[in-house]
């Protein structure tokens, strides 16, 4: 298998700068914004985009968690999905929720949390943050806010490690 870095740390960090930059300048008043990061890559990139757009607005900026697993639209094919906690401690309710994650592909996962968010209220509007976006969608979803798009064959992965599981920031393209 054959692995290409195609992000390191400097580079995750520039991106994740100009995401907050971007993310502030799209929204007037921070007053409403929260940030949900989807399990399991989104909480690490909205953790870090919430401490950058925090120190922009110099307030904090609300930050949750949502677990996608029960919400999946193919979850005949697995016995039963892994399950991540769940944590919006604020109400979403007429907020300006950005959603958060990693990679986008499919579109797929964000249909997923757009459904499990429902569960939680109705937000004023909704915006999607990812770090990457490799192409292949099948629903007609759209990032706002993107670190870096990366075309990508089908059959390549895209890894995303993060320092504080993996001792690194980096993403790499693994091809099979």
């Amino acid at each position: 298998m054959q692995s290409t870095v195609i992000m390191n740390a400097s580079a995750m960090q520039r991106a994740l700068t100009r995401m907050a930059h971007e993310i502030v300048e799209a929204n007037e008043s921070g007053s409403d914004v929260v940030l949900i990061g989807i399990q399991r890559g989104g909480v690490n990139v909205a953790n870090r985009l919430a401490k950058i757009v925090c120190e922009i607005w110099k307030n904090p900026v609300p930050t949750g968690t949502l677990d996608v697993g029960m919400h999946r639209d193919d979850l005949a094919a697995h016995a039963a999905p892994p399950m991540h906690p769940t944590v919006i401690p604020f109400d979403v309710a007429d907020k300006t929720v950005i959603l958060v994650d990693d990679v986008l592909f499919s579109g797929r996962t964000t249909r997923a949390a757009l459904d499990a968010l429902n569960d939680f209220g109705r937000p004023k509007r909704i915006q999607l943050a990812v770090l990457v976006d490799r192409g292949h969608r099948e629903l007609p979803i759209k990032a706002d806010f993107v670190g870096k798009n990366a075309p990508t064959s089908v059959t390549e992965k895209v890894i995303v490690r993060f320092k504080e599981e993996d001792q690194v920031d980096e993403v790499v393209i693994e091809k099979q």
